[in-house]
């Protein structure tokens, strides 16, 4: 596929109904450098592995768990603890610090540098935590051994890996604070744990000087891609040409990179701390100033841009109905000062078009050298199973600086189906899991430290577990077991009983 160079200025057109076109010229200019060809639109199935592969699971974001978990007693224990290392952030895992878990095929099982104990074990499974210590750490999904040496990636990583949707052992990790004096994003080769690509997130091209990320990259099976957005207000679209022969236990990227950069009216805050969403033609973003964008990654033109609302580092969670894909996506109290509105709302993907929106007024610390943000900083469930028709929010800081709220809306008219106040707030993301006969519940693990198992038919706390320190990573589930890691310095292996 040729990757042209040529920079190319878009602007967006108004022509939508009449409900967004004042919207749909909130984009005011948008330019690529190393601009790539027309892509491949996203599979409909983002990956035909086992487990949960990056933040949230896949493009539409929307599969924190796999599998099914039959809960009967409701008291979730810890079946196996690790201690981590310390960097000038602590050790454990911060927000979203959302580990992956894979079930590796055994061809490439067998190409990788995995103990030798691993190789014959029955559906080995492997967990993958990225650190604020600054390593990404290799385990046992039901033991919690380390399965290789970590590899140190030398900066506290706040956000989430991804793992190549084919099954390839291809891993993304993005970095969050420049400890070492350099900060961007990688990928490594889970061969031989080498380094394979680094993208400096400090580039002229950007608008924006802050060099993180936090959101996880999604891969594109189809078209050999990678998708990730940087709080230097950049989308990403990485053309890898990989080479990848199990047999001879070899893995080689010819990357080409095009960075798309854009200026929304009535925004001045570039930066993209979510994890990019994508369905069929469209990748999904919102940045700090609280403006929405789809780009086109057929075209690799901008297909709408919302206006501002409010700082949104939460992932937006897409679902299809009839065919159209709908966001799910809710805003911080930043910008607006002490107190203000998280705004929550369903908007049609397609166009823009706000369907509804429901606020909270929630508080906000402004200033000073620890701002800390209420509203909603967790990524929402969109329910499956019994709950179906209804889209989860985790919100902070509601009521009081100390408290929050989860509030179950109905998916078609955005009215409260049910509360639950909360002593402590979150930013951990509710992990939805469901058992076999489709009935779902909420991990939803908080700021005090509790790991919480809910009904999310009716909002009902049914158990939980108490790990001690403060949780802000989101927790992935697969089958019966789920890893987080708390602020506290240490990853843990829950068993959901």
């Amino acid at each position: 596929m040729a990757w042209g160079r040529k920079t190319v200025v878009f602007l967006l057109a108004i022509g939508l109904a009449a409900q967004s076109s004042a919207e749909a010229g909130a984009l005011r200019s948008g330019q690529w450098s190393g601009k790539p060809a027309g892509s491949q639109a996203f599979p409909e199935a983002y990956t035909e592995i086992a487990g949960v592969l990056g933040f949230r699971g896949g493009g539409e974001r929307s599969a924190p768990s796999y599998g099914t978990a039959e809960l009967r007693t409701y008291r979730p224990k810890i079946v196996w603890e690790k201690k981590t290392k310390s960097s000038s952030w602590g050790g454990g895992a911060g927000w979203t610090g959302q580990p992956a878990i894979v079930r590796w095929s055994p061809e490439v099982l067998r190409a990788m540098n995995v103990k030798e104990k691993f190789r014959a074990k029955p559906d080995f499974t492997e967990v993958i935590y990225a650190s604020l210590d600054g390593c990404v750490y290799f385990l046992e999904l039901e033991t919690g051994e380390e399965t290789r040496s970590p590899i140190k990636v030398g900066n506290p990583i706040k956000g989430s890996v991804s793992v190549d949707a084919r099954g390839y052992p291809l891993l993304y990790v993005g970095e969050g604070i420049p400890e070492n004096g350099t900060i961007g994003f990688n990928l490594y080769s889970l061969i031989d744990q080498k380094r394979l690509l680094r993208v400096n997130g400090i580039d002229s091209f950007a608008y924006r000087g802050w060099g993180a990320f936090d959101g996880s990259a999604l891969f594109n099976r189809l078209d050999d891609t990678l998708t990730v957005g940087g709080e230097n207000g950049l989308f990403y679209r990485v053309k890898l040409n990989t080479t990848f022969d199990p047999q001879r236990k070899t893995l080689s990227i010819k990357p080409v990179v095009g960075k798309y950069r854009y200026k929304i009216s009535g925004n001045g805050y570039q930066g993209i701390e979510n994890s990019v969403a994508a369905f069929g033609d469209l990748a999904y973003f919102a940045d700090n100033g609280g403006s929405l964008l789809a780009m086109n990654v057929r075209t690799n033109e901008p297909a709408w841009a919302l206006p501002p609302l409010d700082d949104t580092d939460a992932t937006i969670v897409v679902e299809a109905e009839n065919g159209v894909p709908y966001l799910y996506t809710g805003t911080e109290v930043d910008k607006q000062g002490k107190k203000g509105y998280a705004y929550l709302r369903k908007i049609d993907g397609l166009t823009g078009r706000v369907v509804w929106q429901a606020k909270y007024e929630c508080l906000s610390i402004v200033g000073g050298a620890h701002p800390v943000n209420g509203g909603v900083l967790a990524t929402p469930v969109v329910g499956k199973g019994n709950v179906s028709d209804l889209a989860i929010f985790t919100i902070a800081r509601y009521g009081s600086l100390g408290a929050g709220l989860m509030v179950a809306l109905d998916k078609k008219t955005g009215k409260e189906a049910w509360r639950l106040p909360m002593k402590r707030y979150a930013w951990s993301s509710p992990t939805d899991v469901y058992d076999s006969s489709g009935s779902g519940y909420l991990i939803q693990a908080d700021s005090g430290g509790v790991v919480s198992v809910i009904s999310a038919r009716d909002g009902r706390v049914r158990g939980s577990l108490a790990l001690g320190a403060n949780i802000e990573a989101s927790p992935a589930v697969f089958d019966q077991y789920a890893v987080v890691a708390s602020r506290g310095g240490k990853l843990y292996g829950i068993k959901l009983e």
